[in-house]
């Protein structure tokens, strides 16, 4: 019994051991990619200052745009699991459905991802993150000849540190490994990927420093107004269930067009970035110019309205094409715009402060966040780490509770869900 007790806890620690190895391992990946798609971003930024007005300039831009789309495209052919986001990818394995390579996974996500956003495709860093947090978890686990149950275990923690590194949200990293990817509370998982998640957590800050990803300041709504925020949590919950059929049915209209191979597909988005990138060059990348637009000022509703819907439908064509990337990112900008107009709205026709615009952008992230992935804990922590505001935990769990059941009664299924049907449908056929 004694010696039992012994190995028990030597394994306990390992496994605590690791899952820090495991946690700093992913930052450094989180870290490459965070600074690739930084550098990627202003690139983009210099290249369509210097071609605007330049007719040739203009010409040999959308000629390598075509050239990097068939690029990625190619990518996506040598691996296709690193396509889209990844976090159905990182599912389906925990799940024994998939079983990517972990080294062509990571060449091919970072490659395809950091050129997709120089490109300019509507795409995040938060679920490749993930997935090269899970992938170089993978990669360590059978360097070390980890059994196949302590691999799944390290690949959580890899995913979940993946996402802390990515939001520097150490918390939110954790209950999305136990609300999303494993749908239960293990004691154990929940250590491992707690220490992961610090750890990854601390790696970021040391190269990003330790400010939140927004910086709103909110304000208090006084309880004789919470009935606002019911009636937005029904919006976003509708908004929710029609961005999941929206993104679902484009990614299968885009793979139905078998005739036309997967390279020219993913390079008609990099085109349609560069129509934007003329026209109207805050809809393109992750989304942080429209992210400045609200922190900085207070944008006309006419531009707030034009923004949210072009870049809802860039986002479902930059995702549907296949190119890799996530949606996690784009789809807080978009909340963060339906509750900017909605609070516009509110402050039209009622008199309530005006410092209540903000607080309605913050829990359109939340909100929208929850009835799209259908994970609300995730959502109401992953917001409040990513803002640095512990004091408006209640109304995001309002907003979120009231979006998540609003999608629940539309039987609409969570976003992740969804994708990963989708991958093993294909693959279904493909076999």
């Amino acid at each position: 019994m004694g010696n039992n007790n012994k190995t028990t806890i030597r394994s306990e620690i390992l496994l605590l051991a690791e899952s820090a190895l495991v946690g700093i391992l992913a930052g450094l990946f989180a870290v490459l990619y965070r600074y690739l798609l930084t550098w990627a971003e202003s690139g983009l930024g210099f290249v369509l200052d210097q071609i605007r007005g330049n007719i040739f300039s203009i010409l040999l831009w959308f000629a390598a745009l075509l050239i990097m789309g068939c690029a990625v495209g190619f990518l996506m052919r040598w691996e296709g699991m690193a396509a889209g986001s990844g976090i159905p990818q990182v599912a389906g394995e925990l799940k024994g459905q998939l079983d990517p390579c972990w080294w062509r996974v990571l060449i091919a996500k970072i490659a395809g991802g950091t050129v997709s956003i120089f490109g300019g495709l509507s795409l995040g860093r938060e679920g490749p993150s993930i997935q090269l947090g899970a992938m170089a978890a993978k990669g360590y686990s059978r360097f070390r000849g980890h059994s196949k149950s302590d691999e799944l275990i390290y690949i959580s923690c890899g995913a979940g540190a993946g996402l802390a590194a990515a939001f520097n949200a150490p918390f939110a990293g954790v209950l999305f490994v136990l609300e999303e990817l494993h749908h239960a509370f293990d004691r154990r998982l929940l250590t491992a990927s707690m220490i992961a998640a610090v750890f990854a957590d601390f790696v970021s800050k040391m190269f990003f420093g330790q400010a939140a990803v927004f910086s709103y300041q909110t304000t208090t709504i006084p309880l004789n107004q919470y009935w606002l925020l019911l009636l937005f949590g029904v919006i976003v919950g509708l908004a929710g269930a029609g961005y999941n059929y929206v993104m679902v049915h484009v990614q299968k209209f885009y793979q139905s067009l078998k005739k036309i191979p997967g390279e020219l597909r993913i390079a008609s988005a990099f085109l349609i970035a560069g129509v934007l990138g003329l026209w109207l060059p805050q809809v393109l990348a992750g989304g942080h110019s429209m992210v400045l637009l609200l922190e900085k000022g207070h944008p006309a509703l006419s531009f707030m309205v034009l923004l949210l819907t072009v870049k809802f439908i860039f986002s479902s064509i930059s995702f549907g094409s296949g190119a890799p990337g996530g949606i996690f990112f784009p789809l807080l900008v978009l909340g963060s715009y339906i509750g900017a107009i909605y609070g516009d709205i509110v402050l039209s026709v009622l008199p309530v402060s005006e410092d209540i615009w903000v607080q309605f952008i913050i829990l359109g992230m939340a909100g929208l966040f929850a009835s799209i992935t259908r994970a609300s804990l995730t959502g109401v922590v992953l917001i409040t780490e990513m803002t640095g505001n512990m004091h408006r935990l209640l109304d995001i769990a309002v907003v979120c509770i009231i979006s998540y059941a609003v999608a629940n009664i539309l039987k609409s299924e969570p976003i992740y869900d969804s994708l990963l049907d989708n991958i093993l449908a294909r693959q279904k056929k493909e076999t």
